[in-house]
């Protein structure tokens, strides 16, 4: 252990003179005044429980820096001094450069800084916070117009999306062959790729014929690819559009779905608190633990003792000028060796009940959509208030079922982090094969969080639909989108690029906007907008808070898609359109699949 356990104390203020441990010892009228930053044992003429220990034990004259005393290190003239002089007595009979502290200073400076630039952040906040709330209201809006145009434009926006990728794809298969007809005959252009080998710098290839001749040929196979599968997919793409304008629809029908997403973060809020609390409480339920130090060579130097029978203790005369300082918190109990089982358990227990809560959303969302969809006249025989149905079915039936799924996916999240705990222990190590091995359970592990998190929020639509146990509603929900795994990979991506392209839509022309309003550059609200110290402030938190408005809108619309494909899946199987057993689905789904309900008017 150190000589002297760093350690702090609280003073009334920071010292207004300089002075050192030695000056004092040859001064001791001055020993008073040192005695006031030291702790109450402090003893006249032994150097220990001063708060300021430099390696030098001085008391500087600093001005206080976040309710702190440091050093006063002042440059005068391009010489760096410290309480006026520019060298300093070390305690062992040498005098020591003022510059060796300039580490201890440089780091002070960092905390200066950050102080300003947290104070000027601040300082932001408060002149522009309303600000910031409108934009987020704008945000708001602009997602729910959004998800009701949808109704209208999705159609147009995938075929628009498509026809471009297509065009895109013909223009560099032009530009390809146009770049591989201006090379002929130019010197050094006919070197094949092989006999140029591999180059560092990639330009060179851009000067081969070949090289455009290989993007040509790619480009030209990609186009042909995307041309076959718009013609064999073409009516499933249909169906994918028709599916995600019924989605609108339903969200129209239940606009308060919109607002469950804030019931949702309330409880995750929660979760967290309960998890952020106990884990500060273990790592505080420590004990403060006391050694012995000592100057002189102890045989009891490092061993733990306590201050109340110290000076009574065999240590003091063995070894006189021994002390039981506090050393740090911890203890030695089973207890204290086992806490880190004890916060591991804390961590799996929040990512149980956070799953829990995300699960409960999922089905309540689910229940509500569905009960749309099973409405045989839409909405005319939807309940009157389908949200609040679907929240009372999913905590008085399926309660057992959402733990239970949301257990298994705690316990997968569990082993990623305790992989990642042992990926960094052993970071030091130089056991390759231990690395890659521990890198494949990490992969493997974190394949499977993802097909158990899809498995999930399926297995959660069925619960929704037929109150199944979760068990049943995964193994139904699975092997019901094997059986359709062409139709669920063009609706994911159709809607993954309907996501994408509003999230981009409603993140960047708020952020564009705040960025023209923040900066002064609106004529009509130059006066308006606040003064301020950084304007990037109030536009990363517009920005930011954007996307999270936008996520909270398109995670409601995407379980809807989600639901509403199930259900038609299931609709398709289960019914034929007779008297007995009538299509649900919308008369735009049926009329594209031409299924029509025998007797009765669509």
């Amino acid at each position: 252990p150190p000589l002297f356990p760093p350690f702090q104390i609280c003073v009334s203020e920071c010292p207004n003179r300089y002075l050192t441990f030695l000056g004092a010892q040859r001064s001791p009228a001055q020993l008073e005044y040192y005695r006031q930053f030291c702790v109450p044992e402090f003893k006249a003429l032994q150097k220990v429980g001063c708060s300021v220990k430099m390696g030098w034990h001085g008391v500087l004259s600093p001005p206080p820096l976040a309710r702190r005393c440091f050093p006063a290190i002042q440059s005068k003239k391009g010489v760096i001094m410290v309480g006026n002089q520019t060298t300093y007595d070390d305690g062992q009979g040498r005098q020591r450069n003022v510059t060796e502290l300039l580490e201890g200073a440089k780091k002070a400076n960092v905390v200066l800084e950050a102080r300003q630039l947290a104070m000027k952040i601040f300082e932001d906040y408060t002149v522009s916070w309303y600000w910031i709330i409108i934009g987020l209201v704008i945000a708001m809006v602009v997602s729910l117009i959004f998800i009701v145009l949808l109704r209208f434009l999705a159609g147009i926006m995938v075929w628009v999306m498509i026809v471009m990728v297509i065009l895109v794809l013909g223009y560099g298969i032009f530009h390809c062959y146009m770049e591989y007809a201006k090379l002929k005959g130019e010197a050094g252009s006919d070197v094949s790729l092989v006999d140029l080998g591999f180059q560092t710098d990639l330009r060179v290839y851009l000067h081969l014929r070949q090289t455009w001749l290989a993007f040509m040929i790619i480009l030209c196979i990609v186009e042909v690819v995307i041309v076959l599968l718009l013609i064999f997919l073409r009516k499933r793409i249909l169906i994918a559009i028709a599916l995600i304008k019924e989605a609108s629809r339903a969200v129209g029908h239940i606009m308060t779905s919109l607002l469950f997403p804030l019931c949702t973060f309330f409880l995750l809020c929660l979760c967290i608190a309960y998890w952020a609390s106990t884990a500060v409480f273990l790592s505080t339920s420590n004990e403060a633990v006391y050694k012995v130090f000592n100057e002189s060579t102890c045989q009891f130097s490092g061993q733990s003792c306590r201050p109340e029978t110290f000076n009574t203790s065999n240590v003091t005369k063995l070894c006189p000028d021994a002390q039981c300082l506090f050393a740090f918190y911890g203890g030695e109990t089973a207890y204290h060796k086992y806490l880190i089982a004890l916060q591991f358990f804390n961590l799996f227990m929040f990512f149980w009940l956070v799953n829990f809560v995300i699960a409960l959303g999922q089905v309540t969302l689910a229940g509500a959509f569905a009960s749309y969809y099973w409405a045989f006249k839409k909405p005319d025989d939807m309940p009157a208030f389908p949200l609040f149905s679907a929240f009372g079915r999913a905590l008085r039936y399926h309660t057992g079922s959402l733990a239970f799924g949301s257990l298994i996916l705690a316990i997968v999240q569990v082993i990623r982090v305790i992989l990642e705990y042992l990926d960094h222990r052993l970071k030091a190590a130089d056991n390759k094969f231990a690395k890659f091995f521990l890198s494949c359970l990490k992969c493997c592990f974190w394949c499977l969080e993802k097909f158990i998190k899809f498995l999930n929020r399926n297995a959660y639509i069925m619960i929704a639909i037929y109150g199944t146990n979760f068990c049943t509603s995964a193994r139904n929900a699975f092997f019901l989108l094997m059986r359709n795994i062409i139709r669920v990979a063009v609706l994911d991506k159709v809607t993954d690029f309907l996501f994408f392209l509003g999230k981009l839509l409603i993140v960047g022309s708020v952020g564009i906007l705040a960025f023209f309003f923040f900066t002064q550059r609106i004529k009509l609200v130059q006066d308006t907008a606040p003064s301020l110290n950084y304007y990037w402030v109030p536009i990363l938190t517009v920005i930011v808070g954007s996307y999270l408005i936008a996520h909270g809108f398109f995670s409601v619309y995407g379980m809807c898609v989600d639901t509403l494909f199930l259900c038609f899946l299931e609709d398709l199987e289960r019914n034929d359109g007779s008297a007995e057993k009538p299509y649900f689905m919308s008369p735009d789904l049926k009329k594209l699949l031409k299924k029509t309900n025998k007797g009765q008017p669509d």
